[in-house]
């Protein structure tokens, strides 16, 4: 029999000193509580209330054993209401992973934002350390994790923040003494600049799709940040996310190459520990950032 409901039966029995009285309170049958109260006894071995056929009283150690019994059960539903309002209020601690490239993007300043908008939501995000697996964040303590792959672990659920769109681009310097790439197949002639996960481009035109995988490759990093500054640079051509790019192609620091041809979309996740009653501050984080890439559209000058 389950202790806390066996404890609630022998408070309320105590309190109305009648064992019929404890019934109607609580919802059940006389005989549920009698046998309730009996296999309390029998589990602490001894006897805690005294039975008449007029009423019903707590033994000396009966009555020690309700104070205990109304300690444990005051504090469960104060955490059960504790509970309640983490589920129901936007605040508390909540932790944040995303891989380095896609923090350094703007995500930090959905995040900033998010974070004046609701003070009492402490916002902890960490760039880098992602595992590979993607349920691996939530045994590592984070409540919410961003990734660009599919996600199809069923033990996570995710929200598709925004598409990440990307551009091929190079510096005018490096353009300055050579034609630039008027088709994916002229992109064999070009120096590359490559991350180290993506050594195969693809492109689309008119239904058509191209893959290139760039022969001459002058430079190769896991990060976009310093593949966007050795592009700036001059020392090659690059494939590079919009977000990422957007301030330096307005200011003509990057020229994009191949506009007529498309490139294909990464999808923003952000990936959260199942629930059927999810915590409120995470439905809110998450509600936000798809908002704020929805208000902040990125598209580079070509």
């Amino acid at each position: 029999m389950d202790r806390f409901t066996v404890m609630k039966s022998f408070v309320s029995v105590v309190r109305h000193e009648s064992f019929a009285g404890a019934a109607r309170a609580l919802g059940i049958s006389r005989a549920l509580v009698s046998r309730h109260i009996a296999d309390l006894e029998h589990q602490i071995g001894i006897r805690l209330v005294n039975r008449t056929t007029r009423s019903v009283s707590a033994t000396e150690a009966g009555k020690k054993y309700l104070q205990f019994a109304q300690r444990i059960l005051t504090e469960i539903a104060a955490e059960d209401a504790s509970m309640v309002a983490m589920r129901e209020n936007a605040e508390g601690e909540l932790s944040v992973v995303s891989p380095k490239w896609i923090g350094s993007l703007d995500l930090g300043d959905a995040v900033a934002a998010f974070a004046s908008e609701h003070p009492k939501i402490h916002v902890r995000l960490e760039l880098g350390g992602l595992s590979e697996r993607t349920y691996d964040f939530i045994e590592e303590g984070y409540d919410i994790a961003f990734h660009t792959k599919n996600l199809r672990d069923s033990s996570v659920m995710v929200k598709k923040i925004a598409p990440l769109q990307f551009v091929l681009c190079a510096a005018p310097s490096y353009l300055r003494d050579r034609a630039a790439p008027a088709t994916p197949l002229d992109l064999a002639h070009h120096d590359s600049l490559i991350h180290v996960n993506d050594p195969v481009w693809h492109f689309s035109k008119g239904g058509k799709k191209f893959h290139h995988k760039p022969p001459r490759v002058v430079f190769s990093s896991n990060t976009y940040l310093v593949l966007q500054k050795t592009a700036i640079s001059g020392m090659g051509v690059v494939l590079l996310p919009v977000r990422s790019v957007y301030q330096d192609v307005q200011a003509g620091r990057l020229q994009v190459l191949l506009p007529d041809y498309s490139i294909p979309e990464r999808p923003l996740y952000a990936a959260y520990a199942p629930s059927r009653q999810l915590v409120r501050k995470v439905r809110v984080f998450v509600d936000f950032i798809a908002e704020w890439f929805k208000q902040h559209p990125m598209l580079p000058r070509r």
